[in-house]
């Protein structure tokens, strides 16, 4: 007696087959780090295709909300530096996909007290941008900058405040400063901020 043919999965069942096919490899995606990039392969794609699936999931809402509270996170990491810039985009990505989520609205507004406080902290002078890339990579570019900047530094008699991401960063900006000017005191500060730059102010060298 020939055996039955096997009867094929319903529409009901490959839709939960893909579901769980999406959720698995959101799950790869976000152990490997891969939040929201690449494009198309990332867990927040994966996620998303589940629920268009099964829009009540609670797996792809759950690990949605995972992604956006990393990036949570890391904004909050970014403040504790007081790197600004890098605050900023974290929030910017939570919000795109999660708008009007409360935790990124309440490290927004740690962000502008900060930002508040920052600018009372440094005090008004000439800003002069230090392009972040050419930083990075100690260019000659940047260094040229920064020795113009010593230059004007001692011929004007300035005195100026270094805002760096980091210390090293910092103390990187001022020896170059110093190199830039040999047997002349540059007189100034290094402060933690972003973006990178210089601040140029009356009352440096009177000698």
């Amino acid at each position: 007696m020939p055996e039955p043919e096997p009867t094929a999965p319903s529409p009901e069942e490959i839709r939960r087959r893909n579901v769980e096919f999406f959720l698995d490899r959101a799950e790869e995606a976000l152990h490997q780090g891969l939040l929201i990039y690449p494009a198309g392969a990332s867990a927040y794609d994966y996620y998303l295709r589940a629920r268009q699936l099964d829009p009540d999931n609670r797996r792809a809402a759950g690990g949605i909300q995972a992604i956006v509270i990393e990036f949570v996170e890391r904004a909050r990491n970014a403040l504790r530096k007081r790197s600004f810039g890098e605050v900023n985009t974290y929030l910017s990505r939570a919000e795109e996909l999660a708008p009007g989520n409360p935790l990124v609205m309440e490290v927004r507004a740690q962000l502008a007290r900060e930002l508040s406080r920052a600018r009372q902290d440094l005090p008004q002078g000439e800003s002069l941008e230090l392009p972040v890339g050419q930083l990075d990579a100690k260019s000659d570019a940047v260094v040229a900058l920064l020795h113009r900047a010593a230059e004007r530094i001692r011929n004007d008699g300035l005195r100026v405040i270094i805002v760096a991401r980091t210390d090293a960063e910092g103390r990187w900006i001022y020896q170059q400063l110093r190199e830039a000017v040999p047997g002349y005191r540059v007189r100034g500060d290094i402060k933690l901020g972003s973006p990178p730059r210089l601040l140029l102010q009356l009352g440096g060298n009177t000698e």
